[in-house]
């Protein structure tokens, strides 16, 4: 069984689309994705530093595009997908619950929202890596930050003030170490609640439609069957932490032999090669990949 996932805001590295762009059919639609997000995602994918490409309003449609583009030229179907954080909008449009050009829209004004209540208050992510679950999360809380992305594979990501994430840096759990992440905001947390109210009447507007494979939600990590409730559910994830672990767990539960991470790959294949042993991974990095990945796909799918 085959999963395909698609990774979340921090994924993206300056250039990482240049490979992809030599391709007719993936610039094309990158192209059709750029009009409809009203972003230059050739520009923001192949020159712009990691610096630019860090805010918040430019790097969500421009990793979800990537991803989109990425499964189009992939063209597989798998048996299951499913996305981390703003992934889940790339994955959402690959199982058919949004056309391409409304998960961009939807993707926008999710960007747009999230960077506006981020310039509310200086705050932003960590990610805590190794330590006991609870040691862990005990001193996020003491912090006074919240775990925004629990992530299984020994890496929780905590999200807060900059003062909570200072905080959590001079005051790690025992064996665990406490990295700074290039996003700027307290993702999945109440900071973000200025942003929901725009995105819940963009949705509205949108056609959604039924999944056409399996679709997990960040929320719960269960499968969701109508279209309806996993955009819904996309709409309170703004403020609700990424239980990826909980992804992870239904895909063992599944039976899932293989897993494909889209463009730019490597994040989620790297915590489940630590969260879910036995299942073989394969990260997308770039254009010379996809050949390997159609092999990958066929031994699993």
């Amino acid at each position: 069984m085959l999963a395909i996932t698609c990774p979340g805001q921090g994924a993206q590295k300056s250039g990482f689309l240049s490979s992809f762009l030599e391709l007719p059919t993936f610039a094309a639609q990158i192209d059709e994705l750029s009009s409809a997000s009203g972003i230059d995602l050739r520009l923001h994918g192949t020159e712009s530093d990691d610096e630019t490409i860090k805010d918040t309003a430019l790097a969500q449609p421009l990793l979800v595009a990537s991803a989109i583009a990425c499964a189009a030229e992939l063209g597989v179907t798998p048996d299951v997908v499913a996305g981390h954080s703003v992934g889940e909008i790339a994955a959402a449009q690959i199982a058919g619950v949004f056309t391409p050009a409304d998960a961009m829209r939807f993707v926008a004004v999710r960007g747009q929202g999230m960077a506006a209540a981020a310039a509310q208050t200086p705050t932003g992510m960590s990610a805590v890596v190794g330590g006991e679950p609870e040691d862990v999360l005990a001193a996020i809380e003491a912090a006074g930050a919240s775990p925004a992305n629990v992530n299984g594979g020994g890496q929780t990501v905590a999200a807060g003030s900059e003062e909570s994430l200072t905080r959590l840096s001079e005051n790690p759990p025992e064996r665990a170490r406490v990295i700074a992440l290039p996003v700027a905001g307290a993702f999945h947390t109440e900071f973000m609640a200025p942003a929901t109210e725009e995105l819940a009447s963009t949705a509205a507007a949108l056609q959604i439609s039924d999944p056409s494979v399996q679709i997990l939600s960040n929320s719960d990590g269960t499968v969701v069957t109508g279209g309806q409730e996993y955009v819904d559910r996309l709409v309170k994830q703004v403020t609700n932490p990424v239980r990826w672990d909980l992804c992870q767990e239904t895909l063992l539960n599944a039976g899932i032999t293989g897993m494909i991470e889209l463009v730019p790959g490597g994040t989620l294949t790297g915590i489940a090669r630590r969260a879910m042993k036995g299942v073989e991974t394969f990260a997308i990095k770039s254009a010379a990949d996809l050949d390997g990945a159609r092999e990958f796909a066929a031994a699993h799918a």
